[in-house]
C-alpha cells in the first residue's frame, strides 16, 4: 500500500471532480458547491448519521441508493437543507434532477449531501446555475477545488489516496472529507466521500463500509453535537478489472485493510481540526472485558469538558479522567486502573491501581504542551481495547459556534 502524494477523489481511474462558488456563501472567495463524477457506473453504499432529524439529502441518497448503484455525488456547503420540511426535500431531489441532466444520467444515479447552517431554505436558484460551470469543470485535477468547496469551519482540506494491488492488479482509492465542529460519530457533521477502481459487488462494498466506519469516524468526536447531516458515500467504478470481489475473501479483506488505514487518518484529521482546536487526543483503552466496553470507556474519556479543557492547558489533572471513566455507564474497578501521558517529547506514568504515582511535573508539562496527546488508559480487566480521537477545548471553541451564522 503506497500513499500518494498529491491524491484525492480524482486518482482511481475513471473519476473527475470539480468545485465552484455558486452564491450559497457570502464570501464569494468561498467555494461552495462540488460534484464528483464516475465516466461508468458504480457500485456504491453510504452510512449516514443516527440523529432522529436528518437533513433532507439524506433521505434522498438513500432512496437513489437501493440498488447499490451510482455514478456522481453533488455536495454544497453553506447550508444543511435540513429542517426545511417538504421544500428541503423537493430542492435535494431537484440538485440530483439538475445534476443527472447536465452529465446525462438518471436522476438516480445522483447521490446528493450538504453541510452548513441548519433551519435555512436552500437557495436551489444559485445551485441550478451553478451546476453547468461546475460540470464544465469536471477534471482530473479538479479534486482540490472539491475539497475546498465542502469546506465549513474547516481550517484545511482533508484527502488523500492510496495504490494498492489485488490480482496483480493496482487498485486506487482516494478520499476526501469535511469536518471540524458539531462531531459526535455515529457521525458528527462530517462528510466523507470516497473513490475507487476497484470491481466488487454493491453488497460487499456496503459491508467493508459499514466494517470501517465503526473503528474510524464513529470513533471521532469534537463536541459531544451528533449532526443531522453526516454521510459516508462510496463509489467502486471497477475500472481497475480486478476480479470481482463478491465474498470476504482474501481480497475483501485486503481492500478492508486499506479502507480501514484511509478512514482512520481521516477521522484523525477531522478531530485534529475541532473548531479552535489546538491539539489533537487519542484516548486508548486497553485490557478492557470487551471491546464495546472500552469503546464506550475511551469516547466518555475525550468527550469530558473537563479532560479537554485540562489538554488545552497542558494540565496533567488525572483525576478528571478517572472521573469520565466512573460516569461512563460500565463497570469497572477503578483499583485496577492505569493511566499514562504520551506525545511526541516522551511517556510518563501517572496513576497505578488507581492511586496517584509521584511524577515530575515539568516532564508532564513538557508531554502535554506538544499538539498530538495519548492519553494511555490499562483497565487491568481483560483482552480487549479501543481507541478514539478528539481535541482540546479553547477559548476559540465558543467564538466560533457563537459566531457561525455570521
Amino acid at each position: 500500500m503506497n500513499l500518494l502524494s498529491n491524491g484525492g477523489v480524482t486518482s482511481p481511474e475513471g473519476f473527475l471532480a470539480s468545485g465552484i462558488h455558486c452564491g450559497l456563501k457570502k464570501n464569494n472567495l468561498k467555494l461552495d458547491l462540488a460534484l464528483i463524477y464516475s465516466t461508468v457506473p458504480a457500485s456504491s453504499a453510504g452510512v449516514y448519521t443516527k440523529n432522529k432529524v436528518k437533513g433532507a439529502p439524506i433521505y434522498i441518497t438513500k432512496e437513489h441508493l437501493i440498488n447499490k448503484k451510482a455514478q456522481a455525488i453533488i455536495i454544497n456547503s453553506g447550508n444543511a437543507n435540513t429542517c426545511t420540511g417538504d421544500d428541503g426535500l423537493s430542492k435535494a431531489k431537484r440538485m440530483t434532477e439538475l445534476t443527472g441532466k447536465a452529465l446525462k444520467l438518471k436522476t438516480t444515479d445522483v447521490l446528493v449531501a450538504s453541510t452548513g447552517v441548519i433551519g435555512v431554505p436552500l437557495n436551489i436558484d444559485a445551485i441550478k446555475d451553478g451546476i453547468p460551470l461546475l460540470s464544465e469543470r469536471l477534471s482530473k485535477d479538479g479534486f482540490d477545488d472539491a475539497a475546498k468547496a465542502i469546506m465549513t469551519t474547516d481550517t484545511y482540506k482533508k484527502q488523500l489516496a492510496f495504490e494498492f494491488y489485488i490480482d496483480n492488479k493496482k487498485i486506487t482509492i482516494g478520499a476526501m472529507s469535511k469536518g471540524s465542529g458539531m462531531i459526535e460519530p455515529n457521525m458528527g457533521t462530517m462528510l466523507s466521500f470516497i473513490t475507487t477502481d476497484l470491481n466488487i459487488s454493491g453488497e460487499m462494498l456496503n459491508e467493508a463500509l459499514k466494517e470501517s466506519v465503526k473503528i474510524s469516524y464513529n470513533r471521532v468526536s469534537v463536541d459531544g453535537d451528533t449532526s443531522t447531516n453526516d454521510m459516508v458515500l462510496v463509489l467502486a467504478n471497477g475500472l481497475a478489472k480486478n476480479s470481482k470481489i463478491t465474498k470476504k475473501d482474501e481480497n475483501y479483506y485486503t481492500f478492508l485493510n486499506v479502507l480501514n488505514t484511509l478512514n482512520i487518518i481521516l477521522a484523525r484529521m477531522i478531530a485534529k481540526d475541532g473548531e479552535g482546536a489546538t491539539k489533537l487526543i487519542e484516548c486508548i483503552v486497553s485490557n478492557c472485558k470487551c471491546e464495546k466496553d472500552a469503546e464506550i470507556l475511551s469516547k466518555s474519556v475525550i468527550n469530558s469538558p473537563l479532560v479537554k479543557t485540562a489538554i488545552f492547558g497542558s494540565d496533567a489533572n488525572w483525576g478528571r479522567i478517572l472521573c469520565a471513566l466512573g460516569y461512563a455507564g460500565v463497570n469497572i474497578n477503578p483499583n485496577k486502573v492505569d493511566l499514562s501521558f504520551e506525545s511526541s517529547t516522551g511517556e510518563i506514568e501517572i496513576c497505578k491501581d488507581g492511586m496517584p504515582l509521584p511524577f515530575d511535573e515539568v516532564k508532564a508539562k513538557e508531554i502535554l504542551l506538544q499538539d498530538e496527546i495519548k492519553i494511555l488508559i490499562n483497565m487491568n480487566s481483560g483482552e480487549c481495547s479501543s481507541i478514539a480521537w478528539g481535541c482540546d477545548l479553547s477559548y476559540d471553541y465558543v467564538k466560533i459556534n457563537g459566531d457561525y451564522r455570521s
